[in-house]
């Protein structure tokens, strides 16, 4: 069973393209975690000033490890999320069936 995240990030007017590059710093250190299964950031077609971002890990310790992390602190906290006008996050766990 793998500890599921979902993001949706919605950038204020005119902050999107900062967005993508704090994300796209973001990505690569994230994928490389020791509990991070897959990290997926998504863009939506319509609107590019929305993000999703689809992340596995092994269990919330994994993913608690990643809000503590570094790359997270100086890219997510310090860059990207303060230039969204909104932001959800929701959790789950895969099921086996």
């Amino acid at each position: 069973m793998a500890y599921v995240v979902t993001a949706k990030w919605t950038a204020k007017e005119g902050e999107e393209g900062a967005v993508l590059e704090a994300m796209s710093r973001l990505a690569e250190p994230s994928r490389a975690e020791p509990g991070c299964s897959l990290y997926r950031p998504n863009r939506d077609p319509e609107n590019p000033r929305v993000f999703f971002i689809y992340e596995e890990y092994a269990d919330a310790s994994a993913y608690e490890a990643h809000g503590a992390s570094e790359h997270f602190r100086r890219h997510g906290l310090e860059d990207a999320i303060p230039r969204l006008e909104a932001r959800e996050r929701a959790f789950y766990e895969t099921l086996d069936v």
